[in-house]
């Protein structure tokens, strides 16, 4: 609908476009329509694409999803070229091309940004990072998942300046161990979401002292974190009186014995109680779920 009545009201019907442009247009008009619609539209005369051109250089939210499957790299770099004002940025579609060529002038003139997501962006460098640490003091979100080329070195910087951090996904970053762990939740003490999947270097020492320094934790992911044990879930469960949900799949080090003391606290557990194991299993194995008698 809102695509048809633009359409519709061309300039030369002398009705859209003389509305004001910064105080009606952009923030109550354009605003609704999806991303990849308003590229379209800048094809309808160049009054639309002036108009267009504004929203995007005065537009807070980017998601590269909106535009697509795909996205060109040329597209990108002109769509941001004029923004100052962003604060949120996602580039979930952008891993095959992406660099810090395009990347690292968007982050440094946009200085209110306070969700970052780079999931999957293989082809960045640790520069980005140390950016994104050194022109977004108030970033409370960020997503570096799958981005193996984080270091210690750049997460310190990030944790150095950015002490607002809220949520954090560091899920298969492999150049990380302990240390790097510590240091960030020592700096950032207001986390409330963790992830640290897929790491085989995270073990107790990290883990113990994100309890210790993360009192408003609510969701840790420990997915696949084989060095993890027993005792820093017992630390954890000690410290965390907010914490709602704990992922502990293929941690092989973790039992019942650690974890029974959060599922008794109603904390959503990714592992299963022993005796509802055992019926899965069997299930699986016998073709049906057997009938216990609980009451004898």
């Amino acid at each position: 609908a809102p695509w048809r009545l633009m359409m519709s009201l061309t300039p030369s019907r002398g009705c859209l476009l003389d509305l004001p442009w910064e105080d009606i247009l952009v923030p109550h008009i354009l605003c609704h329509l999806p991303l990849q619609q308003l590229l379209c539209l800048q094809r309808v005369s160049k009054s639309f694409q002036s108009l267009v051109q504004l929203y995007l250089a005065n537009m807070r939210c980017f998601d590269s999803s909106q535009i697509g499957p795909a996205i060109p790299r040329a597209a990108f770099v002109n769509l941001l070229k004029d923004n100052e004002v962003l604060q949120q940025l996602a580039l979930q579609n952008c891993s095959d091309w992406l660099t810090d060529r395009e990347l690292l002038p968007v982050i440094g003139q946009n200085h209110h940004l306070h969700h970052i997501q780079l999931k999957g962006c293989a082809q960045l460098s640790r520069h980005v990072l140390v950016a994104i640490s050194l022109s977004c003091p108030n970033l409370r979100r960020l997503s570096l998942a799958h981005c193996e080329w984080v270091d210690s070195l750049s997460l310190r910087s990030l944790a150095d300046h950015c002490k607002a951090l809220e949520s954090v996904d560091l899920t298969a970053c492999r150049q990380l161990k302990d240390e790097a762990i510590c240091y960030l939740v020592q700096k950032c003490s207001r986390l409330k979401s963790l992830s640290l999947a897929v790491n085989a270097n995270v073990g107790d020492m990290a883990v113990e002292e994100i309890a210790k320094c993360c009192p408003e934790l609510e969701h840790l992911d420990l997915t696949g974190c084989l060095r993890v044990k027993n005792d820093s879930i017992r630390v954890l469960a000690e410290y965390c009186p907010k914490l709602r949900s704990l992922k502990v799949k293929h941690c092989h080090n973790v039992a019942e014995s650690s974890l029974s003391i959060l599922r008794s606290r109603g904390v959503e557990l990714d592992v299963e109680p022993p005796l509802q194991r055992a019926l899965v299993l069997l299930q699986d194995v016998v073709g049906f779920a057997p009938f216990i008698n609980l009451q004898i």
